[in-house]
């Protein structure tokens, strides 16, 4: 638990909370001279390894009705293409969109109440204690201008069509593309229905060449060439191909599947097997639509060909949401026969016959199924009759990841834990759902009292305490009941409802004396008051609990909740006045922090340092420590902090004359913290004053249109920019010729390369009006009256 950032209390500045999510993060972009970037726009669009065949007549159509429509659903049946058509649509309007297009898939989501929460994550905005999750949101993408894939909505039509509806209602760029096999009902909705691929006619007339033309047999022969590389279209096979294509209906899975089977049968054969299921369906089903059916007539058709041990590994599977390595999979997939050493075989059949897809994981080779194929493959686990044990597999491995993960995620490994539960989010989500339906109290508690810490960092703190209040209603016992009591609190002063920890606090005090005494309960409820003192003011309160929480940390082997402790009492004395003890206990918590590794606590104590330092005058030690705590932040993935670094770097910048240099980072930090939710602090703060004054001396300094101008170069920038700008050491640069302003040469260079006035205004990130008012105000002090002459006049000088 860390001091909260709303409301009246401690500064936060010197308090870091351990996660405040990054933000949308881009890359490169060209705004501010002497960092060698590439623009292009931010984004997070999935990579898809195999090429998208014969939609580009569609990508044409989504992509000219997103120009008109601010929100679009792509409709139709599972396996029709509207996710790759999507993808394929999103990626050439990438360039439209300067806030990026972002990818938010929903195929694994159960709960309709957590769109918000998903959508933040893939935005990378983290939540803020008392305010609702889409009020946030709005607020971070208020001034964006940016593209939101919203993928496999069906199952939660309602609840994204009431987001989409709000987003789109108060933010004025942002539009919205949506994959669904029903329409969302939402208003202002676009509907438009993904076709299938066009096959050939039945007449046969067609040429080799035309009937390749078809997109459905165009894919056919791409996908089966994949598997058997001397595959072409030819005389002798065309009309079988086209056969097959035309039994699939067109539908782009059903062909994939289809050519999967070609290194194993000849086209003839999978013409006939595909006949019987199909009649079959076609008659024994009249609900939906004929192409659902198909494609459920080749699901069936490519089940009936596995052998005993695939379709046992192959419904087991099913249960894994977001995708396995293969050691989940022999944990999961065992059983019946099958020993784990032994899943290996049927995994790569499952592979071979395109049922599951093996992507490139980092370190481990990951797999999944497409969402339909895991739908079907659900049904038949759900109709074996061990979906039970299957399940109950399934919770026990991730229940021992996330065990074996919470003592990793508070020491040197924390970055490379926190990114493999990044990875397996959807699993232990589905894990923690199971335990709690199915009454197994015991499993939910102990997977929520071993993730607290990776909710923390992901700013997951609204799911987490309601999943551990859900836990909290079942039978535990006393050590178990305490850790998930701890849990429910973080998770609860996440979200700054004082009152809640208060009432927890009690609870774990309780618990503790039922218990004849335990440190854990009493160190984490000692913390916990304190923590609310500090929030309310009463420091004498909140030292007092805070000195009597420390040992008891210690004692019960939290010494990464003591290392903060540190600071926290630091802080406290900060508040006082006391900056000598102050001082100390910074000083306390860093050494325990870099003894144990943990960088949450290190650059909490290196940012107060910092402070203290800039705030002291020693600038070379403020400068080194805001740098060492923004490295920390970034590679902990905690934007905020690493935004309030800039802040720090800012006005060091400012002390030791750089003024320019002070304006881009203050607007680099304003903008991150901006777009990731976090306002900047209001006046109560301790080092606010001293903030706004150094602002203002800067704008005086520069004068208002030149501070505006590197201001908005500041916001312009990527957060990875203006990281690796306030990293670069400044370096003296030769004044611009003829009193221009380093602006004003800058706009007189890209014009003398032959920009226009509205391409300079897009490079600098300023307007064609500012780039007007540069131009006007060079001619004048040259005394010249013409582009040409300027041009001549930046290539003498250098300038160019």
């Amino acid at each position: 638990m860390l001091p909260s950032d709303v409301g009246e209390g401690p500064d936060p500045r010197l308090v870091r909370d351990v996660q405040r999510s990054g933000s949308h993060a881009s890359a490169e972009s060209e705004a501010v001279p002497g960092v060698e970037a590439r623009y292009r726009p931010p984004g997070d669009l999935p990579v898809e390894l195999s090429s998208l065949v014969g939609r580009e007549r569609e990508i044409s159509a989504v992509k000219n009705l997103l120009h008109d429509h601010r929100l679009l659903t792509l409709v139709g049946p599972g396996g029709q293409g509207k996710t790759r058509l999507a993808l394929a649509a999103a990626s050439g309007l990438s360039e439209d969109f300067e806030d990026g297009v972002w990818w938010v898939g929903l195929a694994s989501l159960s709960d309709p109440d957590l769109v918000p929460q998903v959508v933040a994550q893939a935005l990378q905005v983290r939540e803020q204690p008392g305010i609702p999750l889409t009020e946030v949101l709005v607020r971070s993408l208020l001034e964006e201008r940016l593209l939101l894939v919203l993928d496999n909505c069906e199952h939660l039509a309602g609840a994204c069509a009431r987001f989409a509806r709000t987003m789109l209602s108060s933010c004025p760029g942002v539009r919205i593309l949506a994959t669904s096999r029903e329409v969302l009902g939402a208003d202002g909705e676009m509907n438009w229905r993904v076709p299938p691929l066009p096959v050939p006619n039945e007449s046969g007339l067609s040429s080799v060449e035309e009937m390749g033309g078809h997109a459905a047999v165009a894919l056919f022969v791409e996908r089966a060439r994949a598997r058997l590389p001397g595959f072409t279209l030819t005389g002798e096979n065309a009309l079988a191909v086209a056969e097959v294509c035309r039994k699939l209906d067109g539908l782009p899975l059903a062909i994939e599947l289809a050519a999967a089977r070609v290194p194993m049968l000849s086209l003839g054969e999978i013409s006939e097997r595909l006949e019987k299921p199909l009649k079959f369906l076609g008659g024994a089903s009249r609900r939906g639509e004929a192409r659902h059916r198909t494609l459920r007539a080749t699901l069936d058709w490519s089940h009936e060909m596995l052998s005993q041990e695939e379709r046992s590994l192959f419904r087991r599977l099913s249960l894994f949401a977001g995708g396995f390595d293969l050691e989940a999979a022999e944990s999961v997939g065992a059983g019946d026969g099958i020993e784990p050493e032994m899943v290996l075989d049927p995994l790569s059949g499952l592979v071979d016959k395109s049922l599951v897809v093996a992507e490139d994981g980092g370190e481990v080779l990951r797999y999944r199924m497409l969402e339909p194929v895991r739908q079907y493959a659900l049904e038949h686990l759900e109709e074996s009759g061990e979906a039970t044990t299957a399940r109950d597999r399934h919770a026990s491995l991730f229940m021992a990841l996330a065990e074996r993960s919470h003592p990793e995620m508070r020491g040197p490994g924390q970055v490379g834990w926190i990114l493999r539960l990044g990875r397996e989010n959807d699993n232990l989500r589905g894990a923690m759902s199971w335990a709690l339906s199915s009454g197994d109290s015991v499993t939910a508690a102990r997977l929520g009292s071993a993730l607290w810490p990776f909710w923390w960092y992901r700013g997951q703190h609204r799911e987490g305490r309601n999943l551990m209040e859900a836990a909290l209603e079942g039978e535990l016992e006393p050590p178990l009941r305490i850790r998930a009591t701890v849990a429910a609190a973080i998770m609860t002063y996440g979200q700054a409802d004082n009152d809640g920890v208060m009432r927890y606090m009690d609870t774990l005090q309780g618990l503790s004396r039922q218990a004849g005494g335990d440190a854990y309960a009493d160190g984490y409820a000692h913390a916990g008051l304190g923590l609310v003192a500090m929030n309310l003011g009463d420091f004498d309160e909140a030292r007092a609990q805070l000195q009597e929480a420390l040992p008891l940390l210690v004692e019960s082997g939290e010494v990464w909740t003591a290392s903060q402790a540190h600071t926290w009492i630091g802080t406290v004395a900060l508040l006082e006045g006391d900056n000598e003890r102050a001082m100390t206990r910074f000083e306390e918590g860093m050494a325990l922090a870099r003894e144990i590794g943990d960088r949450t606590g290190m650059y909490n104590a290196l940012y107060a340092l910092a402070s203290m330092s800039l705030a002291g005058g020693d600038y070379p030690a403020a400068k080194g420590r805001f740098e060492e705590a923004m490295a920390l932040s970034e590679e902990m993935g905690d934007r905020a902090n690493a935004a309030y670094c800039l802040e720090g770097l800012a006005a060091v910048a400012a002390s030791q004359e750089h003024p320019e240099r002070a304006a881009r980072l203050f607007g680099a930090a304003e903008k991150l913290l901006e777009s990731i939710g976090v306002p900047v602090w209001t006046s109560y703060k301790p080092d606010r004053a001293f903030y706004e004054q150094t602002i203002e001396n800067v704008r005086s300094g520069l004068g208002p249109d030149a501070f505006e101008d590197a201001r908005q170069m500041g916001r312009a920038m990527t957060p990875e920019h203006a990281i690796a700008y306030a990293l670069e050491e400044e370096r003296a640069r030769p004044s611009p010729p003829a009193g221009l302003s380093e602006r004003e040469a800058e706009v007189l260079a890209l014009a003398a390369e032959g920009l226009t006035n509205a391409q300079i205004a897009q490079r600098l990130y300023i307007s064609p009006r500012t780039v007007n008012r540069h131009m006007g105000s060079v001619y004048k002090k040259l005394g010249l009256g013409s582009r040409a002459a300027a041009a001549r006049f930046a290539s003498e000088h250098g300038l160019v």
